[in-house]
């Protein structure tokens, strides 16, 4: 299943032939190894297995090879998680943590919109070069599906380009390689919609937190976001007013993170002194076997399921929490917000499967109801039943399920002093430490990252409320208007200079130049009349209503006329 999610095919049966051939190299490794070892075993005289037995030693190595990842996980979660809850309740760290995520991030997201550039680059040279008659041309229009809105635009398809892709000497792109391209583009859109989506998430959160901190010297008591919160109203809005959310943000959330921290330690306490001394049966000293074995005596089945609840649960969130933390490169990690792509969710998935048996064994060890462990000739329980005893071999049972699982404390001792963080930001992978310049670098440029992006939010936050302003003082103005227009057209009756009027003006041409200069081309122009007793400047008199006679100059008024009459 890993493989036909990654496969590049562009059909299920290019998939499955894909996922087959890359299962077949991987397990086929296994499967030689694994052959030659039993051919080893049925060869050598000494050694006389019997098919139970040989089941038994597979589910004791998957069980061993589940182990060891087991104490490595629940190492850095017996410490992890209670100082996560602790830290929790510092305000100022938080904040320091969220900007230099952010800086970190923004790297992380221009290297995926480089990326996904260059990926489209060599999309627009295949869409150019293989023409829409190419045979291989429904897979590029699979690609193109595949790419962003924006680049889908601007790669369009050539549908006038009617040229035979026959008639030039081009090399085209063979099937594998549209393949591979079509895996790259897959790869590169989630990517940069991944970090596009966490880069909003984590400007809400540095935002929020940001709020937190001014709201704390608050006098009104009153929680004030820098933004408007655009959440659907429930009930729960309704009662969680600006005066709860300032008590529980400010007051009551961080100690409630300290009591749960506090909590948790005591549960890591006795989860490490169990560990260590679970394989002592006289004393007893695990103290998850004292509490079962007390309530069995008193054959209080309740409190014994009760007891074995919380234990699994506490020891399955240090493992699986682990898990949600672990990131290889970009390959393999899990992003909050539906963005963990398929191989990553899968790969999760096989590995908590891989985790369950032996997280059942070891609890099994800490109650001492496994057999091994308790050396009694007791009840089997469903897991012994179903997956076998480790007696069958001893170097296992008496030997690394015994003393392996003690290194749980150089593991909380190694994660409480940060040694796995501080050898990585040796090795050039930036983590969060407070002692460090790298850091302290990092958080700067994290904190104007935000400040910049607080910045343009506000501006446009500052620019919907001027536009929405503008409309309501635009609408409140065209009512206005409208209401006083039909407030001073009441009905009167009309006197008779105005229906003459009204009648005039309704076979009266209006005063347009456009529609004269047009008259005047239509109609004949008499000649000028320089001696005429009158002059009208506009031929067009809209006030006579009729077409006047030739134009006259204003210097031929009837007033200077006699100046020229011997000419």
């Amino acid at each position: 299943m890993q493989s036909y999610a990654r496969s590049g095919g562009f059909s299920i049966t290019g998939k499955i032939k894909t996922a087959l051939i890359e299962n077949a190299i991987y397990y086929g490794t296994y499967l030689l190894i694994f052959g030659a070892l039993l051919i080893y075993v049925a060869v050598n005289p000494k050694l006389h297995l019997e098919w139970y037995q040989l089941q038994t030693i597979g589910i004791a190595a998957a069980n061993t090879w589940g182990l060891f990842l087991l104490v490595l996980l629940m190492g850095y979660g017996l410490v992890e998680i209670p100082r996560s809850h602790w830290n929790g309740a510092k305000k100022g760290y938080l904040l320091m943590k969220t900007y230099f995520k952010a800086a970190k991030l923004m790297t992380e997201k221009a290297d995926a919109e480089e990326n996904l550039e260059d990926v489209m680059e060599e999309v627009r040279k295949v869409n150019e070069c293989i023409k829409y008659n190419h045979p291989l041309r429904k897979c590029v229009d699979t690609i193109l599906r595949k790419c962003p809105t924006e680049y889908q635009e601007k790669m369009g398809r050539n549908m006038d380009d009617y040229e035979d892709f026959e008639e030039k000497n081009i090399n085209y792109p063979s099937e594998k390689t549209l393949v591979k391209l079509h895996k790259q583009v897959i790869y590169a859109v989630q990517r940069h919609h991944r970090t596009q989506v966490q880069w909003r998430m984590l400007l809400e959160q540095a935002f929020h937190l940001e709020d937190v901190a001014k709201n704390e010297t608050s006098a009104t008591r009153q929680f004030v976001h820098s933004f408007p919160q655009q959440e659907p109203e429930s009930w729960l809005t309704r009662f969680y007013t600006p005066s709860v959310e300032w008590y529980w943000e400010c007051l009551l959330r961080p100690w409630c993170s300290r009591i749960l921290a506090i909590i948790l330690v005591l549960f890591t306490a006795v989860v490490v002194w169990s560990e260590c001394t679970f394989f002592s049966t006289h004393p007893v000293l695990s103290l998850f076997a004292v509490f079962i074995q007390q309530a069995e005596r008193t054959y209080n089945y309740i409190y014994i399921e009760v007891a074995c609840f919380f234990t699994i649960f506490f020891l399955s969130i240090c493992v699986y929490s682990t898990v949600f933390r672990i990131r290889v490169f970009n390959y393999y990690y899990f992003a909050s917000h539906h963005q963990t792509d398929a191989y990553s969710l899968l790969f999760s998935g096989m590995l908590f499967c891989r985790l369950t048996p032996p997280l059942c064994l070891n609890f099994l060890g800490l109650t001492h109801m496994d057999g091994s462990i308790s050396h009694q000739n007791s009840e089997q329980t469903a897991y012994t039943s179903i997956m076998g005893s480790l007696k069958v071999l001893p170097l296992i049972a008496d030997g690394f399920y015994i003393y392996y699982p003690m290194l749980v404390v150089i593991l909380c001792i190694a994660t409480y002093f940060n040694l796995g963080t501080r050898c990585l930001n040796l090795l050039g992978f930036q983590q969060f430490m407070g002692d460090n310049d790298m850091t302290s670098d990092l958080t700067d440029e994290g904190k104007e990252l935000i400040r910049r992006e607080k910045r343009k939010r506000q501006r446009l936050e500052d620019g919907e409320t001027r536009r929405r302003e503008w409309k309501e003082r635009y609408a409140t103005n065209r009512e206005d208007s409208s209401r006083n227009r039909n407030v001073n057209s009441e009905p009167k009756e009309p006197t008779y200079t105005e229906m003459t009027t009204s009648r005039s003006s309704k076979y009266t041409r209006q005063n347009n130049r456009t529609e004269r200069d047009r008259i005047e081309l239509l109609q004949d122009a008499e000649p000028l009349d320089f001696n005429a007793d009158n002059f009208t400047d506009d031929p067009l008199d809209s006030e006579s209503g009729r077409y006047q006679p030739a134009g006259r100059y204003l210097s031929m008024s009837k007033s200077n006329s006699r100046i020229f009459d011997d000419v």
